[in-house]
């Protein structure tokens, strides 16, 4: 694993601690951080995150999440030794929320498609 990736899985892993185990906002819901993309210089980090919820949950875990930015920058720069604090910007990941739409309408056909196979195979008997 090179050093950029290595950097990349700190940020990932402390932002997640410090967003679950130090921040006490009730405005933020279920999150999860998803993954990080970190510039090639290591001074600019997207942390992608998604939330559980309904659109409301969404908006108001956005709304804490930048409130509390400049904390969990300070944070993670003191926790991570590098010359130069990172500097951090948050980003919703919808990508769960496709992939989980993809499998109900894969499954909506499914269901649709079953009975229609029951049919053909009753035809060739």
């Amino acid at each position: 694993m090179s050093r950029h990736q290595r950097v990349e899985e700190a940020i990932r892993k402390e932002v997640s601690l410090i967003i679950h185990d130090e921040l006490k906002d009730p405005r933020i819901g279920f999150i999860t951080i998803t993954r990080v993309e970190l510039t090639g210089d290591l001074r600019s980090a997207k942390v992608f995150y998604s939330v559980l919820g309904k659109e409301e949950e969404h908006k108001k875990t956005r709304l804490a999440l930048d409130s509390a930015l400049g904390y969990i920058r300070s944070l993670v720069a003191q926790r991570i030794n590098l010359r130069i604090a990172t500097e951090l910007m948050l980003k919703e990941d919808h990508s769960t929320e496709y992939s989980v739409r993809i499998e109900e309408v894969l499954n909506q056909i499914k269901e649709i498609d079953e009975p229609k196979k029951g049919l053909r195979k009753r035809k060739k008997i």
